[in-house]
């Protein structure tokens, strides 16, 4: 049962409303953070305690707010920052590595992510690493004509980034929280609320993406108290299903998900039936630090395109140490895109399709206009 307004209006359940005003405290946190990474200061404990008390009114001592929510605000200054000064930031880049660089230093003034909350335990939330996030955009391509869809949309690391590259977004995000973060961060834009691991199924049919970006939960299953070892595939799978040929999904999953590795070849096998993996590649641990785990993770590029052999995987040599061997490796391996087959539309108004094909190498020779406001000082001051 609903509660009533004045004038018959349907009031939105407590749960509903009490999560809207928390999302609304921790983005007026993060805009309050977002003055410290513009001045180039870090964001130690103290501050971000600072800025959760001034948003919430009272301490996480009350249980307004815990750690894992301010976390969450450290996240969403870090999306508003490249709203901002993102544009700025790519033009002054005079390299894939001098972008991957300046955000590696914002990462650097926020706070290593300590603490977890039950909500994220069970659900997996380690928000993708903004440097990890630019490399898989670099991987996708990005055109202004794209419509990328992330079914796990989280704190926004990965929709920003494929906002700054023109393209129109389809977010979606279960928890109720940070859903709300979202909606507020990206006020443009609808965010449905489904299991991402069944996303085929729930989306509008009218919502065809040209490029699926996703940081799935790596063993974690919505209403299955146990690990699913195969969860990332199974989200992998059911966002996959929904591209059109020509289009092309970029996946954070666990180093383990593999290619070559023996338990997950036949379910490989089973994806080229309909694309292609044309990228694959393990990255250290060190990568996640500040997101409060260590564990090995891996970008793997898949294309929906007719596989010659499905059989035929690529190799998975090595890992990579750190990110700028990661960008490294993605420019000179992950090969141009195909042309579309079809209509790309989304919520939005229809976007035409087959966008002039783009490789990897074309995509990160752009030179963006400066649209931003002025760079913020940490831009300013770098060299490379």
């Amino acid at each position: 049962m609903t509660e009533s307004l004045v004038g018959g209006a349907s009031a939105a359940p407590l749960s509903m409303r009490a999560t809207a005003v928390v999302a609304s405290a921790i983005v007026s946190a993060s805009r309050q953070l977002l003055t410290d990474l513009e001045q180039g200061r870090r964001i130690d404990a103290a501050v971000l305690r600072k800025a959760m008390q001034a948003a919430f009114g009272s301490s996480d001592a009350t249980g307004a707010w815990n750690w894992k929510t301010a976390y969450d605000a450290c996240e969403a200054a870090t999306v508003l920052f490249l709203r901002r000064h993102g544009a700025a930031m790519r033009a002054k880049a005079a390299s894939p590595a001098a972008m991957l660089s300046m955000l590696m230093r914002i990462t650097a003034l926020l706070p290593t992510q300590t603490r977890r909350s039950e909500e994220s335990d069970t659900l997996q939330q380690f928000s993708t690493p903004i440097g990890l996030a630019y490399v898989a955009s670099v991987a996708a391509a990005i055109t202004p004509a794209d419509v990328v869809l992330e079914p796990s949309a989280g704190t926004g690391h990965l929709a920003i980034l494929a906002e700054l590259a023109g393209a129109s977004l389809v977010l979606n995000e279960f928890a109720e929280r940070r859903a709300g973060i979202l909606g507020q961060i990206f006020p443009s834009v609808s965010i449905a609320r489904f299991d991402a691991a069944h996303i085929n199924d729930h989306l509008d049919a009218r919502i065809v993406p040209s490029v699926v970006l996703m940081n799935p939960p790596f063993s974690a299953a919505i209403q299955v108290d146990r690990r699913m070892a195969d969860a990332a595939l199974r989200h992998v799978g059911s966002a996959f299903s929904r591209l059109p040929e020509g289009g092309r999904l970029v996946a954070i999953t666990g180093a383990n998900v593999a290619p070559d590795n023996p338990m997950w070849i036949d379910s490989f096998k089973r994806l080229q039936e309909h694309g292609r993996v044309v990228f694959s590649a393990a990255i250290d641990g060190a990568v996640y630090a500040k997101h409060g785990t260590t564990i090995d993770t891996r970008l793997t590029v898949i294309d929906r395109v007719p596989a010659d052999d499905i059989a035929s995987l690529p190799a998975t040599d090595g890992i990579a140490p750190d990110l700028p061997t990661l960008l490294d490796w993605v420019i000179r391996c992950v090969p141009a895109r195909r042309p579309l087959v079809g209509t790309v539309a989304a919520a939005a108004p229809a976007i035409a399709s087959t966008p002039t094909p783009r490789s990897v190498r074309a995509y990160v020779a752009q030179r963006q206009p400066v649209t931003a406001a002025p760079a913020s000082e940490l831009v300013a001051t770098e060299d490379s």
